[in-house]
Order: C-alpha cells, then structure tokens, then sequence
C-alpha cells in the first residue's frame, strides 16, 4: 500500500457504516483515573480492511475491546450495525480475537476453530483450516500445537461464521513470513465474503493490505492514510 494524503478522520461513512465509534473518552481507575482515550471518532465499512497503528499504549488495544463490547466507554458512543456495542454476544455480527486467543484447553483444534459454528448449527469450513495450514493439527490438542499455531487456530475461530465484523488484536504477533501471508490471504477471503476488519497491528505487512490505516497517538486519532 502506497500511503495517500492524510485525510480527517471522522464518521462520514453513513450507511455504509457497521462500525460507528463516536466521540468516545474512556478511563481507568477511580481515586486517580487514567484516560487512555480521548474524544476517538471512526468508522469501519461494510466489506473494509481498517488497520489501527500506534505505538504500544496508544489505545489500539482498548478501542478494539471496547467495540467488541468487552466494557462501555466512559463517555461517547459505539454502534455496531446500528446497535450500541456489547449486550448479549452474537458471534454472527462481531467476532472478536483478542492478543491471547483465549481457546478452550479441554477441546482440540478443529472443536476450538468451529465453537461459534456447531453452538450456531452450522457446517464446519475446512477449507478455512488449509487456508491457515492448521489442517493437519485438527485432532490435536491446543496444548500440543505451539503459539503461532494457537493464534490461527483463534483466527479460524473468530472468522468461522462469516461475522459482520470481526476484531483482531495483533493477528500477526506470533506469526513467521510464511503464515504472515496465510493470515492475510484468509483475511482477504473474509472481506470478500462480507465481513469488516478492524485490526490492530504493529506489522507493516498488514498495514500494506489495510484498505485504510488509522493512526493512533496517545489515546486519539491523529490522521488516516488511505491506498
């Protein structure tokens, strides 16, 4: 991706909108509260690849949280397909994959991989784990398969069920060359079957695939390159 003019952020997106984050502050603590965002405004759109960028403790992480509905902001809104973020999860309309894919140790890799499917009475996409070349570990244990492995195994999970929107913390983290690129193509596949990214990320190689990248400084949004 060739980086563009800056451009102001804003929430312009209008219909086209299944993200809308709206002057959104939020706070840590009470007796000396620490505001790790300020006044954040964004947007993601159907089908969108947004990346956020920023140094560690620029808010990323807590911003993807907070639209995954894992906590309210302080003041400010977040919509996600018009609906307030959080209230009882629905992994159909936003799937989350946080930095420690959190998979359940008693089940294996394709029972973690397609949990949101099979609760949902849903078919299994194998392909999705030859897409992360996780296939051959399916009847293993996720205590047998190493971190890297583990975290595609969360991707698998987080994009099984086609979501509106899915949010991924660090997707790369763990991740060599090659199964950088795995991670990419599957992301691709998923917004070219409906599904809007919104990723936080250090790797430029996701920044490179990113329709739109939004910068983050200090708790707020400082500008957004586009392609």
């Amino acid at each position: 991706m060739s980086a563009g003019p800056a451009a102001v952020p804003g929430t312009d997106a209008g219909a086209d909108a299944v993200v809308e984050v709206v002057d959104v502050s939020h706070r840590y603590g009470r007796l000396r509260p620490v505001e790790v965002l300020h006044d954040v405004r964004m947007t993601v759109r159907r089908n969108e690849f947004v990346a956020l960028v920023g140094r560690s403790g620029s808010g990323k992480s807590t911003l993807c949280h907070l639209v995954a509905g894992l906590g309210r902001p302080s003041s400010g809104q977040i919509r996600v397909a018009g609906e307030p973020a959080g209230g009882r999860p629905d992994w159909a309309r936003l799937a989350l994959l946080p930095q420690r894919p959190a998979l359940v140790p008693e089940l294996s890799v394709a029972q973690n991989a397609f949990l949101a499917t099979r609760l949902r009475d849903r078919p299994d996409d194998e392909d999705l784990l030859v897409l992360l070349g996780i296939d051959a570990l399916a009847g293993r244990s996720t205590g047998q398969v190493s971190l890297g492995e583990q975290q595609r195994v969360g991707i698998a999970r987080a994009l099984a069920v086609r979501p509106l929107v899915a949010v991924l913390d660090e997707p790369t983290g763990h991740q060599d060359d090659d199964n950088v690129d795995r991670v990419l193509d599957t992301l691709r596949q998923a917004g070219s079957r409906g599904t809007a990214l919104l990723v936080a990320t250090h790797d430029p190689r996701v920044l490179a695939a990113a329709d739109r990248v939004v910068r983050m400084r200090d708790g707020r949004v400082v500008d957004e390159l586009r392609p």
